[in-house]
């Protein structure tokens, strides 16, 4: 597992990734915004960073704010993965990033799930 923050604003944003049974679940706490969106963008890529892995959840639970940025990050993976033939799923955002997801349509793009473990077994 490795920790992924901006280092000048470390505490803006914090991005854990780990591996549960095959999947890469990437947990982000703090705001997502144009300052740290290659960090995120980073934390979705593989260890080489070359490609993205094929099956990525995204525990947004820690996530208080996103803007556009974050959007886009979210969008360009989920791209990649489908180009894979993997896929990109949304876990346990709070209602502020819900409601942006939702405006903005990615919801219909990426499925949004209430739980990681309802994200996992989808």
């Amino acid at each position: 597992m490795t920790d992924n923050q901006k280092a000048d604003r470390p505490d803006r944003l914090s991005v854990e990734r780990k591996v549960v049974h095959g999947v890469l679940v990437v947990t982000v706490q703090g705001e997502i915004d144009y300052d740290v969106k290659d960090a995120l963008s980073e934390a979705l890529m593989s260890e080489d960073g070359t490609a993205a892995p094929p099956r990525i959840v995204a525990d947004l639970s820690g996530v208080t704010f996103m803007d556009s940025s974050g959007i886009n990050v979210f969008i360009a993976a989920y791209q990649q993965v489908s180009g894979a033939q993997g896929w990109l799923r949304i876990a346990d955002a709070q209602e502020p990033v819900l409601r942006v997801l939702a405006l903005v349509g990615v919801d219909a793009l990426i499925p949004c799930h209430p739980t990681v473990e309802q994200a996992l077994n989808a």
